[in-house]
Protein backbone atom coordinates (compact mmCIF):
# COMPACT_ATOMS: atom_id res chain seq x y z
CA UNK A 1 0.00 0.00 0.00
CA UNK A 2 1.83 2.93 -1.38
CA UNK A 3 0.31 6.48 -0.37
CA UNK A 4 2.28 7.79 -3.08
CA UNK A 5 -0.24 6.01 -5.62
CA UNK A 6 -2.63 8.47 -4.52
CA UNK A 7 -2.43 12.30 -6.06
CA UNK A 8 -4.64 13.72 -3.65
CA UNK A 9 -3.33 12.63 -0.63
CA UNK A 10 -0.05 14.81 -1.25
CA UNK A 11 -2.62 18.11 -1.06
CA UNK A 12 -2.55 20.38 2.13
CA UNK A 13 -5.41 21.60 3.53
CA UNK A 14 -5.84 24.53 5.77
CA UNK A 15 -1.68 24.47 5.62
CA UNK A 16 -0.95 21.02 7.19
CA UNK A 17 -1.11 17.68 5.43
CA UNK A 18 -4.14 16.32 4.36
CA UNK A 19 -5.28 13.57 7.01
CA UNK A 20 -8.28 11.76 4.98
CA UNK A 21 -10.69 10.27 7.08
CA UNK A 22 -13.77 10.25 4.99
CA UNK A 23 -13.49 6.79 2.92
CA UNK A 24 -16.68 5.54 4.05
CA UNK A 25 -18.05 8.51 1.61
CA UNK A 26 -15.63 8.45 -1.20
CA UNK A 27 -12.28 6.77 -1.24
CA UNK A 28 -9.07 8.93 -3.60
CA UNK A 29 -8.20 7.45 -6.76
CA UNK A 30 -4.52 5.61 -7.49
CA UNK A 31 -2.18 7.00 -9.86
CA UNK A 32 -3.07 3.34 -12.17
CA UNK A 33 -7.11 4.75 -12.35
CA UNK A 34 -6.55 8.15 -13.62
CA UNK A 35 -4.09 6.71 -15.94
CA UNK A 36 -6.54 3.95 -17.32
CA UNK A 37 -9.13 6.54 -17.87
CA UNK A 38 -7.29 9.19 -19.63
CA UNK A 39 -5.83 6.50 -21.51
CA UNK A 40 -9.51 5.76 -22.40
CA UNK A 41 -10.82 8.97 -23.36
CA UNK A 42 -7.26 9.77 -25.32
CA UNK A 43 -7.07 5.99 -27.17
CA UNK A 44 -10.49 4.46 -27.51
CA UNK A 45 -13.32 6.90 -26.51
CA UNK A 46 -16.27 6.35 -28.70
CA UNK A 47 -20.21 5.01 -28.32
CA UNK A 48 -20.18 1.83 -27.55
CA UNK A 49 -22.32 -0.56 -30.08
CA UNK A 50 -23.15 1.86 -32.10
CA UNK A 51 -20.69 2.27 -34.56
CA UNK A 52 -19.20 -0.65 -36.83
CA UNK A 53 -15.95 1.66 -37.51
CA UNK A 54 -12.68 0.42 -35.10
CA UNK A 55 -12.68 2.97 -32.74
CA UNK A 56 -16.29 1.87 -32.17
CA UNK A 57 -15.02 -1.47 -31.41
CA UNK A 58 -12.60 -0.54 -28.95
CA UNK A 59 -15.22 1.22 -26.90
CA UNK A 60 -17.37 -1.58 -27.19
CA UNK A 61 -14.34 -3.92 -26.22
CA UNK A 62 -13.14 -1.96 -23.47
CA UNK A 63 -16.94 -1.93 -22.08
CA UNK A 64 -17.35 -5.10 -22.14
CA UNK A 65 -13.70 -5.98 -20.87
CA UNK A 66 -14.82 -4.52 -17.86
CA UNK A 67 -18.01 -6.43 -16.71
CA UNK A 68 -16.11 -9.68 -17.37
CA UNK A 69 -13.72 -8.09 -14.97
CA UNK A 70 -16.38 -7.04 -12.40
CA UNK A 71 -18.02 -10.39 -13.06
CA UNK A 72 -14.69 -12.42 -12.07
CA UNK A 73 -14.07 -10.01 -9.46
CA UNK A 74 -17.83 -11.02 -7.29
CA UNK A 75 -17.84 -14.66 -8.40
CA UNK A 76 -20.85 -13.97 -11.28
CA UNK A 77 -21.48 -14.35 -14.75
CA UNK A 78 -20.95 -11.86 -17.12
CA UNK A 79 -24.86 -11.42 -18.08
CA UNK A 80 -25.33 -11.07 -14.48
CA UNK A 81 -23.70 -7.54 -14.28
CA UNK A 82 -25.42 -4.84 -14.36
CA UNK A 83 -23.45 -1.15 -14.58
CA UNK A 84 -25.03 1.43 -13.37
CA UNK A 85 -24.18 5.11 -12.02
CA UNK A 86 -23.85 3.79 -8.11
CA UNK A 87 -25.34 1.74 -5.40
CA UNK A 88 -28.17 4.02 -5.51
CA UNK A 89 -29.36 3.89 -8.85
CA UNK A 90 -29.08 -0.08 -8.77
CA UNK A 91 -31.28 -0.01 -5.85
CA UNK A 92 -33.45 2.04 -7.46
CA UNK A 93 -33.63 -0.28 -10.53
CA UNK A 94 -34.64 -3.55 -8.30
CA UNK A 95 -37.15 -1.27 -6.27
CA UNK A 96 -38.91 -0.66 -9.98
CA UNK A 97 -38.39 -3.42 -11.64
CA UNK A 98 -38.27 -6.50 -8.95
CA UNK A 99 -40.17 -4.46 -6.12
CA UNK A 100 -43.15 -3.07 -8.07
CA UNK A 101 -43.46 -6.41 -10.52
CA UNK A 102 -43.62 -8.50 -7.63
CA UNK A 103 -44.61 -7.63 -3.81
CA UNK A 104 -47.96 -7.95 -3.59
CA UNK A 105 -50.46 -6.82 -0.90
CA UNK A 106 -49.83 -7.94 2.50
CA UNK A 107 -46.20 -8.82 1.83
CA UNK A 108 -43.52 -7.99 3.86
CA UNK A 109 -40.23 -6.35 3.04
CA UNK A 110 -37.46 -6.79 6.10
CA UNK A 111 -34.90 -4.68 6.51
CA UNK A 112 -32.37 -3.76 9.00
CA UNK A 113 -32.93 -0.27 10.89
CA UNK A 114 -29.12 0.80 10.25
CA UNK A 115 -29.69 0.64 5.97
CA UNK A 116 -28.44 3.50 4.43
CA UNK A 117 -31.43 5.61 2.85
CA UNK A 118 -30.54 3.96 -0.30
CA UNK A 119 -31.46 0.60 0.51
CA UNK A 120 -34.54 2.03 2.67
CA UNK A 121 -36.38 4.66 0.83
CA UNK A 122 -37.28 3.01 -2.91
CA UNK A 123 -38.51 -0.11 -0.52
CA UNK A 124 -40.54 2.35 2.13
CA UNK A 125 -42.01 3.56 -1.81
CA UNK A 126 -42.47 -0.19 -2.99
CA UNK A 127 -44.32 -0.70 0.07
CA UNK A 128 -46.78 2.20 -0.12
CA UNK A 129 -47.40 1.94 -3.70
CA UNK A 130 -48.02 -1.85 -3.37
CA UNK A 131 -49.93 -2.36 0.25
CA UNK A 132 -46.72 -3.98 2.04
CA UNK A 133 -45.29 -4.03 5.12
CA UNK A 134 -41.46 -2.93 6.07
CA UNK A 135 -40.56 -5.03 8.80
CA UNK A 136 -37.06 -3.98 10.68
CA UNK A 137 -34.56 -5.90 12.42
CA UNK A 138 -32.95 -4.01 15.35
CA UNK A 139 -29.73 -4.17 16.56
CA UNK A 140 -28.63 -5.28 20.13
CA UNK A 141 -27.02 -3.45 22.61
CA UNK A 142 -23.83 -3.68 20.63
CA UNK A 143 -24.71 -3.02 16.97
CA UNK A 144 -25.53 -6.86 15.99
CA UNK A 145 -28.17 -8.48 14.46
CA UNK A 146 -29.21 -11.61 16.76
CA UNK A 147 -30.22 -14.78 15.54
CA UNK A 148 -33.81 -14.37 17.36
CA UNK A 149 -34.09 -10.85 15.72
CA UNK A 150 -33.49 -12.79 12.21
CA UNK A 151 -35.88 -15.55 13.11
CA UNK A 152 -38.66 -12.85 14.18
CA UNK A 153 -38.66 -10.48 11.45
CA UNK A 154 -38.16 -12.95 8.25
CA UNK A 155 -41.27 -14.50 8.19
CA UNK A 156 -43.77 -16.67 6.57
CA UNK A 157 -45.21 -13.46 4.54
CA UNK A 158 -41.69 -11.90 3.95
CA UNK A 159 -40.70 -11.73 0.36
CA UNK A 160 -37.98 -9.58 0.15
CA UNK A 161 -34.96 -8.73 2.79
CA UNK A 162 -32.36 -6.11 1.92
CA UNK A 163 -29.89 -5.81 3.87
CA UNK A 164 -25.94 -3.98 4.19
CA UNK A 165 -23.20 -6.41 4.63
CA UNK A 166 -21.08 -3.31 6.22
CA UNK A 167 -22.89 -0.79 8.46
CA UNK A 168 -21.82 2.81 7.01
CA UNK A 169 -22.33 4.13 10.66
CA UNK A 170 -21.74 1.06 13.31
CA UNK A 171 -18.74 -0.37 10.49
CA UNK A 172 -19.93 -4.01 11.77
CA UNK A 173 -21.07 -6.98 9.14
CA UNK A 174 -24.57 -8.54 8.99
CA UNK A 175 -24.74 -12.11 9.55
CA UNK A 176 -25.34 -12.66 5.76
CA UNK A 177 -25.37 -16.52 5.97
CA UNK A 178 -27.51 -16.87 8.76
CA UNK A 179 -30.07 -14.31 7.22
CA UNK A 180 -29.83 -15.77 3.58
CA UNK A 181 -30.48 -19.38 5.37
CA UNK A 182 -33.79 -18.24 7.23
CA UNK A 183 -34.49 -16.03 3.39
CA UNK A 184 -34.94 -19.51 1.58
CA UNK A 185 -36.72 -21.30 4.40
CA UNK A 186 -39.38 -18.66 3.89
CA UNK A 187 -38.81 -17.71 0.10
CA UNK A 188 -37.74 -14.34 0.29
CA UNK A 189 -35.36 -13.00 -1.85
CA UNK A 190 -32.07 -11.30 -0.42
CA UNK A 191 -30.82 -8.09 -1.76
CA UNK A 192 -27.46 -7.43 -0.52
CA UNK A 193 -26.16 -3.95 -0.26
CA UNK A 194 -21.91 -4.34 -0.52
CA UNK A 195 -21.05 -0.41 -0.72
CA UNK A 196 -19.17 -0.25 2.46
CA UNK A 197 -18.24 -3.83 2.45
CA UNK A 198 -16.34 -4.58 -0.86
CA UNK A 199 -13.44 -2.03 -0.06
CA UNK A 200 -12.49 -4.27 2.49
CA UNK A 201 -13.70 -7.68 2.30
CA UNK A 202 -13.74 -10.46 -0.58
CA UNK A 203 -17.24 -10.61 -2.03
CA UNK A 204 -18.64 -13.71 -4.19
CA UNK A 205 -22.40 -13.40 -4.68
CA UNK A 206 -22.59 -17.24 -5.32
CA UNK A 207 -20.95 -18.47 -2.36
CA UNK A 208 -23.53 -15.79 -0.16
CA UNK A 209 -26.07 -17.32 -2.32
CA UNK A 210 -27.84 -14.11 -2.69
CA UNK A 211 -29.84 -13.14 -5.86
CA UNK A 212 -29.25 -9.44 -6.16
CA UNK A 213 -25.85 -7.36 -4.69
CA UNK A 214 -24.74 -3.92 -5.15
CA UNK A 215 -21.86 -1.66 -4.88
CA UNK A 216 -20.36 1.83 -5.84
CA UNK A 217 -17.06 2.06 -7.69
CA UNK A 218 -16.07 5.53 -6.02
CA UNK A 219 -15.95 4.01 -2.55
CA UNK A 220 -13.37 1.27 -4.08
CA UNK A 221 -10.90 3.56 -5.50
CA UNK A 222 -12.54 3.92 -8.59
CA UNK A 223 -14.60 6.97 -10.18
CA UNK A 224 -17.55 8.37 -9.23
CA UNK A 225 -20.72 7.96 -11.68
CA UNK A 226 -20.15 3.99 -11.83
CA UNK A 227 -21.84 1.30 -10.01
CA UNK A 228 -22.77 -2.04 -10.35
CA UNK A 229 -26.20 -4.29 -9.93
CA UNK A 230 -25.27 -8.26 -9.49
CA UNK A 231 -28.82 -10.21 -10.29
CA UNK A 232 -29.28 -13.85 -10.48
CA UNK A 233 -30.02 -14.61 -14.54
CA UNK A 234 -33.27 -15.93 -14.23
CA UNK A 235 -34.51 -13.61 -11.69
CA UNK A 236 -33.24 -10.46 -14.04
CA UNK A 237 -34.77 -12.13 -17.39
CA UNK A 238 -38.37 -11.78 -15.29
CA UNK A 239 -37.66 -8.10 -14.69
CA UNK A 240 -39.10 -5.42 -16.90
CA UNK A 241 -36.62 -3.08 -17.74
CA UNK A 242 -35.97 0.58 -15.47
CA UNK A 243 -35.24 3.11 -17.89
CA UNK A 244 -36.40 2.95 -21.47
CA UNK A 245 -34.21 4.51 -24.88
CA UNK A 246 -31.34 3.53 -27.00
CA UNK A 247 -29.88 0.26 -26.74
CA UNK A 248 -31.60 -1.61 -24.59
CA UNK A 249 -33.99 -2.56 -27.37
CA UNK A 250 -34.13 -5.63 -29.68
CA UNK A 251 -36.51 -3.60 -31.88
CA UNK A 252 -38.88 -1.35 -32.24
CA UNK A 253 -41.97 -0.81 -33.81
CA UNK A 254 -44.66 1.43 -34.12
CA UNK A 255 -47.35 0.13 -31.79
CA UNK A 256 -44.68 -2.42 -29.90
CA UNK A 257 -41.01 -3.29 -28.85
CA UNK A 258 -38.81 -6.23 -27.87
CA UNK A 259 -36.58 -5.67 -25.39
CA UNK A 260 -32.90 -6.83 -25.56
CA UNK A 261 -31.56 -10.10 -23.03
CA UNK A 262 -29.90 -9.09 -20.23
CA UNK A 263 -27.66 -7.50 -18.82
CA UNK A 264 -28.80 -4.48 -22.11
CA UNK A 265 -31.93 -4.43 -21.31
CA UNK A 266 -30.70 -2.53 -17.97
CA UNK A 267 -28.42 -0.51 -20.04
CA UNK A 268 -30.62 2.13 -21.44
CA UNK A 269 -28.49 5.20 -22.89
CA UNK A 270 -24.80 5.94 -23.55
CA UNK A 271 -22.80 4.13 -21.23
CA UNK A 272 -20.25 5.80 -18.38
CA UNK A 273 -17.65 3.33 -20.35
CA UNK A 274 -14.53 6.06 -18.92
CA UNK A 275 -15.87 5.38 -15.40
CA UNK A 276 -16.33 1.35 -16.26
CA UNK A 277 -12.51 1.12 -17.20
CA UNK A 278 -11.78 3.27 -14.08
CA UNK A 279 -13.79 0.78 -11.84
CA UNK A 280 -11.49 -2.42 -13.76
CA UNK A 281 -8.51 -0.64 -13.07
CA UNK A 282 -9.57 0.09 -9.28
CA UNK A 283 -10.11 -3.96 -9.40
CA UNK A 284 -6.52 -4.92 -10.51
CA UNK A 285 -5.28 -2.23 -8.25
CA UNK A 286 -6.88 -4.12 -5.29
CA UNK A 287 -6.10 -7.37 -6.57
CA UNK A 288 -2.54 -6.19 -6.69
CA UNK A 289 -2.61 -5.50 -2.97
CA UNK A 290 -5.24 -8.88 -2.14
CA UNK A 291 -7.60 -8.52 0.68
CA UNK A 292 -5.72 -10.37 2.82
CA UNK A 293 -3.08 -7.95 3.04
CA UNK A 294 -6.03 -5.21 3.49
CA UNK A 295 -7.61 -6.76 6.04
CA UNK A 296 -4.54 -6.78 7.78
CA UNK A 297 -3.72 -3.41 7.63
CA UNK A 298 -7.07 -2.22 8.44
CA UNK A 299 -7.53 -4.62 10.99
CA UNK A 300 -4.35 -2.99 12.80
CA UNK A 301 -5.40 0.37 11.87
CA UNK A 302 -9.10 -0.23 13.55
CA UNK A 303 -7.41 -2.14 16.96
CA UNK A 304 -4.84 1.18 17.18
CA UNK A 305 -7.79 3.42 16.88
CA UNK A 306 -10.05 1.84 18.95
CA UNK A 307 -7.83 1.07 21.72
CA UNK A 308 -6.90 5.06 21.55
CA UNK A 309 -10.15 6.35 21.46
CA UNK A 310 -11.58 4.24 24.43
CA UNK A 311 -9.21 5.68 26.52
CA UNK A 312 -10.75 9.30 25.97
CA UNK A 313 -13.67 9.18 28.38
CA UNK A 314 -15.68 11.75 26.99
CA UNK A 315 -15.39 10.22 23.59
CA UNK A 316 -18.38 7.73 23.07
CA UNK A 317 -18.08 5.06 20.44
CA UNK A 318 -21.10 3.54 18.84
CA UNK A 319 -21.26 -0.32 18.15
CA UNK A 320 -19.33 -2.83 20.07
CA UNK A 321 -16.25 -0.74 20.75
CA UNK A 322 -13.79 -3.53 18.90
CA UNK A 323 -12.36 -4.20 15.66
CA UNK A 324 -13.32 -7.86 15.79
CA UNK A 325 -16.05 -7.59 13.15
CA UNK A 326 -15.88 -4.13 12.24
CA UNK A 327 -14.71 -2.82 8.54
CA UNK A 328 -13.37 0.76 7.98
CA UNK A 329 -15.68 2.88 9.95
CA UNK A 330 -15.69 4.18 13.89
CA UNK A 331 -18.82 6.63 14.53
CA UNK A 332 -18.36 8.99 17.69
CA UNK A 333 -19.11 11.85 19.65
CA UNK A 334 -17.57 14.59 21.87
CA UNK A 335 -19.48 14.99 25.09
CA UNK A 336 -20.88 18.15 24.72
CA UNK A 337 -19.53 19.16 21.41
CA UNK A 338 -22.47 19.16 18.52
CA UNK A 339 -20.65 16.80 15.81
CA UNK A 340 -20.41 19.89 12.77
CA UNK A 341 -18.27 21.66 15.57
CA UNK A 342 -16.39 18.69 15.85
CA UNK A 343 -15.51 18.05 12.18
CA UNK A 344 -14.97 21.88 11.72
CA UNK A 345 -12.26 21.91 14.08
CA UNK A 346 -10.85 19.11 13.02
CA UNK A 347 -10.71 20.57 9.73
CA UNK A 348 -8.24 23.32 10.50
CA UNK A 349 -5.94 20.66 11.84
CA UNK A 350 -6.02 19.22 8.21
CA UNK A 351 -7.83 16.00 9.48
CA UNK A 352 -11.46 15.29 6.89
CA UNK A 353 -14.02 13.33 9.12
CA UNK A 354 -17.74 13.43 8.24
CA UNK A 355 -20.17 14.78 10.63
CA UNK A 356 -24.31 14.25 10.19
CA UNK A 357 -26.63 11.36 10.49
CA UNK A 358 -25.11 9.34 7.52
CA UNK A 359 -27.98 8.87 5.31
CA UNK A 360 -28.88 6.83 8.19
CA UNK A 361 -31.56 8.70 10.08
CA UNK A 362 -33.77 5.77 11.51
CA UNK A 363 -30.51 4.00 13.05
CA UNK A 364 -29.65 7.86 14.48
CA UNK A 365 -33.19 7.63 16.01
CA UNK A 366 -32.82 4.08 17.72
CA UNK A 367 -29.32 5.43 18.52
CA UNK A 368 -31.34 7.83 20.12
CA UNK A 369 -29.34 10.56 18.69
CA UNK A 370 -29.40 13.62 16.18
CA UNK A 371 -26.21 12.85 14.26
CA UNK A 372 -22.30 11.86 15.19
CA UNK A 373 -18.91 12.07 13.64
CA UNK A 374 -17.34 9.67 11.31
CA UNK A 375 -13.74 8.14 10.76
CA UNK A 376 -13.13 5.47 7.87
CA UNK A 377 -10.24 4.17 6.76
CA UNK A 378 -8.74 3.01 3.41
CA UNK A 379 -5.11 1.28 2.16
CA UNK A 380 -3.57 4.76 2.38
CA UNK A 381 -4.27 5.19 5.96
CA UNK A 382 -1.78 4.94 8.78
CA UNK A 383 -1.15 4.88 12.77
CA UNK A 384 0.03 8.05 12.46
CA UNK A 385 -3.06 9.36 10.92
CA UNK A 386 -4.99 8.05 13.80
CA UNK A 387 -2.49 9.72 16.10
CA UNK A 388 -2.90 13.27 14.46
CA UNK A 389 -7.34 12.06 14.90
CA UNK A 390 -6.40 11.69 18.78
CA UNK A 391 -4.79 14.66 18.98
CA UNK A 392 -7.48 16.43 17.04
CA UNK A 393 -10.16 15.21 19.38
CA UNK A 394 -8.44 16.45 22.48
CA UNK A 395 -8.44 19.71 20.43
CA UNK A 396 -11.43 20.19 20.05
CA UNK A 397 -12.41 20.17 23.64
CA UNK A 398 -9.70 22.66 24.34
CA UNK A 399 -11.23 24.54 21.17
CA UNK A 400 -14.73 24.55 22.98
CA UNK A 401 -13.77 25.61 26.16
CA UNK A 402 -13.37 22.41 28.43
CA UNK A 403 -9.77 22.67 28.90
CA UNK A 404 -7.56 18.85 28.75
Amino acid sequence: MNKHDFPALQLMENGKPLVYLDNAATTQHPRQVIEAITSYYEKDNANPYRGVYELGARATEAHERARRAVAEFIGAETEEIIFTQNTTESLNLLAYSYGMEFIEEGDEIALSVAEHHSNLVPWQRVAKAKGAKLCYLYPDENGHLTEDEIKTKIGSKTRLVAIAQVSNVLGLEAPVEQIVKRAREVGAVVVLDCAQSIPHMSVDVKALDVDFAAFSGHKLYGPMGIGVLYGKKELLEKMPPFLSGGDMISSVHEQSVTYAEVPRRFEAGTRNVGGEVGLEAAIKYIDSIGYEAIRSHEQDLMDYAIGKLSEIPYVTIYGEPTAKGRYGVISFNIEGVHPHDTASILDADGIAVRAGHHCAQPLMEYLKINSCCRASFAVYNTRENVDQLVNGIKNVRRCMGFGN
